[in-house]
């Protein structure tokens, strides 16, 4: 019995302590509110911005309550869902800084409640918002799991203030919303300095919305105020560095200690910048002297040109850029109305000639082999040609740059030029060069682009392959998806069993929209490198492990991924995020890259910063590398695994190489290649595992009725008897045979072609105004989509 009456007092008194234990946790002190109005209703701010990137590719931009639930959780994946993000409203033009913004808060938020007491209790807990600014690529007018990213919380653009290297929130501000008046938040960081851990200092906030001011950071300020003023915070790694108020030499100064400690690349390119220090300040130091800030300019165009690295450039946003592009105009002014190719054996052949220019009409020919300039051997007059395009990253980009300047002179300059036409001796002229730039444009990397272009271009080529052109990561963002999906719903739809992407002229962009237009064909998410930045604090460069650049694949109810046989043609002008995409392309052996050379080499993120005389300079402060932390692509580029070689045969016999080893390289992935074929998107005819059949000669008025059989092609000659314009129809007797048409003139190249009515829906063939004068003859073909199905048919050819 006193046993028993022991043991239950034991048991009463351990109640009891325990009890007490739980009241006096739970007994918070109540928060010390400042302009206690009743809780927050509105929400104004303003968003500022210096980075000259920051509006790079913006359509959609957005202003949310961003819900906290991951940085309480330590969470990198979390994805805040589109039910807790409260939409704000720009109210002042988005295009400069400060922009204005407003909230009318929601009376009962859905964000996710974190018990963040420290009580050991399960608590309903809080909502916990921070105001960030996103942009919204994909879908809806919420952000979905790709706008997102990798997941976790906003550590720029926010109203938090981050630590770049941790991700803990140092200060700034928060919105939280308590379902009642029983739930305790931090009021400071506690000696630990995190937020969120078990030695914050704890108080009870009342029910509704609390502004939460955490600048200082022992005793956080709460505001219950009507209307609060929240704004994002630009962090240190985001502004833009500003060095224009100093002089000339401390501007130098500063701008070799920035990059002595964050570029991103000195070791891996063997750069001492005290010997470049010693190089360049003298120069610096004279312009200061002498007040010349045109001699400034060019000093410091030429230290950007010294650094090996074709992300590093020097511009200027005054009148001293004009100077610089007078410099360009006049030096390469004059030319000899020819451009060079150097074939894979090391002849330089002349590739273009103008009609009429002082190389046309000293008889130099296209094919004649150059073997000296102004008594240089070719070779060493390209070698020691320095490129007003410069500084370059790979030494291919550079030798290809050189050879397109080593012939561009002053002028009214005479230049004395050794040659061989084909088959002939060698001899030698004197020239003297004229005002001309069409060889020079010719033989850009960029020849034939406007600057008009959509980001992204399609079509079906008459191979039957899908090809896409990707122009551009710089541009509209929400258009350059839209428009990659049309085209991926195209070939899916249609069945087309290998795509063609195109990045020879892509100068680069946004390397997030790189890689998540790369993940469109893999099936699950993929990791694809890394990239280290400058850690101050360490005085090194940090890889957060944590931080993989994903491919995040489109969800699969869109049925967007596409999973056939895919080859992407590069090339030197292809940079930056341009060879971030066509490298994602080369994990598992997705895809086959296709050129005659790498692309550009520039495997960093780049940072610009600013000089005096509205001077500015870029550099690369972002190392990236491959899973294995290998440096992949600076210095390198992507490689092609189907090399298309640079000889005579590519450069005078084929109107685009890469693009027909592009559709071979697909054939024989598909197994439809069997001798060397002429499939290039030009048309023509095509051997192989395709039967060409003659059909003969037609009339405009015919009808013809006829059988096709799985990859052949039938091919009808038609000369026009008077000026005519036609209507041609085509039409197959079942419903699984898809006809195409095609049209060639005399010499077999395509002039127009049709597959369907209505692409995916109307498979008979239609085309329509074809205007053809008396006496033209054309080649109308028949076939079928992909050559790919047999049947009966009606061939229908009259006047419109």
């Amino acid at each position: 019995m006193m046993k028993r009456m022991f043991l239950l007092v034991m048991v009463l008194l351990s109640l009891f302590l325990i009890a007490g234990s739980v009241i006096a946790q739970d007994d918070f002190p109540d928060a010390d509110i400042e302009n206690d109005d009743g809780g927050v209703v509105l929400v104004t701010g303003e968003l500022s911005f210096t980075n000259p990137f920051f509006l790079l590719g913006v359509s959609q931009p957005i202003i949310i309550l961003e819900d906290q639930g991951g940085f309480v959780a330590r969470d990198r994946q979390f994805i805040f869902s589109e039910e807790s993000q409260v939409l704000g409203r720009f109210t002042s033009s988005f295009g400069e800084s400060p922009v204005d913004y407003t909230f009318t808060l929601p009376i009962e938020p859905t964000a996710s409640l974190n018990d963040v007491d420290q009580n050991g209790d399960e608590n309903d807990g809080v909502m916990i918002y921070a105001v960030a600014y996103w942009t919204n690529i994909w879908g809806e007018p919420f952000l979905e799991r790709r706008d997102q990213g990798g997941g976790g919380w906003s550590t720029a653009y926010a109203s938090t203030v981050i630590d770049p290297v941790t991700r803990e929130v140092e200060g700034g501000v928060y919105l939280i919303w308590a379902p009642d008046d029983e739930q305790g938040f931090p009021s400071g960081f506690g000696d630990d300095g995190l937020l969120f851990t078990e030695d914050d200092p704890i108080v009870r906030i009342p029910e509704g919305y609390t502004m939460v001011d955490m600048s200082d950071t022992e005793e956080f300020v709460f505001d219950r105020s009507r209307e609060v003023e929240i704004d994002t915070v630009e962090p240190e790694t985001s502004a833009a560095t500003d060095f224009s108020d100093l002089s000339y030499t401390e501007a130098f100064d500063a701008m070799i200690e920035k990059f002595r400690t964050e570029y991103a690349f000195s070791d891996y390119k063997d750069l001492d910048w005290n010997d470049i220090s010693d190089e360049f300040r003298p120069r610096f130091e004279e312009a200061e002297e002498d007040e010349d800030p045109v001699a400034y300019a060019f000093a410091l165009r030429d230290f950007a040109w010294s650094i090996p690295d074709g992300h590093v450039s020097a511009n200027f946003q005054s009148e001293l850029g004009g100077v610089l592009q007078e410099d360009f105009v006049v030096s390469t002014a004059g030319g000899l109305g020819m451009s060079l190719v150097e074939l894979d054996d090391g002849r330089v052949l002349v590739n273009f000639i103008l009609p009429g220019g002082p190389a046309d009409e000293a008889g130099i020919e296209v094919g004649a082999e150059i073997t000296e300039i102004n008594g240089d051997d070719i070779s060493d007059a390209i070698e020691d040609t320095i490129p007003y395009s410069s500084p370059f990253s790979t030494e291919h980009a550079l030798r290809l740059q050189q050879l397109r300047y080593v012939i561009r002179f002053e002028l009214d300059e005479d230049v004395e030029v050794t040659f061989a036409n084909p088959g002939e001796d060698e001899d030698t002229v004197e020239m003297t060069t004229i005002e001309e730039r069409q060889s020079f444009a010719f033989s850009s990397f960029f020849r034939g682009v406007t600057g008009t272009e959509l980001p992204v271009t399609f079509s079906i080529l008459p191979s039957g392959y899908g090809y896409a052109k990707i122009w551009s990561f710089s541009d509209d963002e929400v258009l350059t998806v839209e428009i990659w999906e049309r085209f991926l719903r195209t070939v899916i739809d249609n069945e087309i069993p290998g795509v063609i992407i195109d990045m020879r002229q892509n100068g680069g962009g946004s390397g997030y929209l790189a890689d998540q237009l790369a993940a469109y064909f893999f099936e699950e998410e993929t990791p694809t490198g890394l990239t280290g930045f400058y850690d101050p604090e360490e005085d090194e460069f940090f890889f957060d492990f944590e931080e993989v650049s994903p491919m995040i694949p489109p969800p699969e109810e869109q049925n967007l991924v596409y999973d056939g046989e895919v080859a992407v043609l590069v090339g030197p002008a292809c940079a930056s995020a341009c060879e971030f995409f066509s490298y994602n392309l080369t994990i598992d052996d997705r895809a086959q890259i296709v050129g005659q050379y790498p692309t550009a080499g520039l495997g960093g993120s780049v940072e610009d910063f600013f000089m005096p005389e509205g001077g500015v300079v870029r550099f690369t402060i972002g190392r990236a590398t491959n899973l294995d932390e290998e440096i992949h692509i600076e210095g390198i580029g992507v490689v092609p695994t189907v090399d298309v070689p640079v000889d005579e045969q590519t450069v005078f016999e084929m109107q685009d190489p890469v693009l027909d080893f592009g559709v071979n390289a697909l054939d024989e992935a598909l197994g439809f290649a069997t001798d060397d074929q002429d499939t290039g998107g030009g048309g023509g005819e095509v051997v192989g595992d395709l039967v060409i059949t003659d059909g003969g000669e037609i009339e405009v008025g015919d009808e013809i009725e006829g059988e096709i059989g799985v990859g052949e092609r039938i091919q009808y000659t038609l000369t026009a008897d008077g000026d005519v314009t036609l209507l041609i129809t085509a039409e197959g007797a079942g419903d699984d045979l898809d006809t195409y048409i095609r049209v060639y003139d005399e010499d077999g190249e395509l002039i127009t072609e049709n597959d369907d009515v209505e692409l995916g829906v109307q498979t008979n063939s239609r085309i329509e105004g074809l205007e053809l004068e008396d006496g033209d003859t054309v080649i109308i073909e028949l076939a079928t989509f992909g050559d790919a199905s047999e049947g009966e048919f009606v061939l229908v050819v009259e006047e419109e």
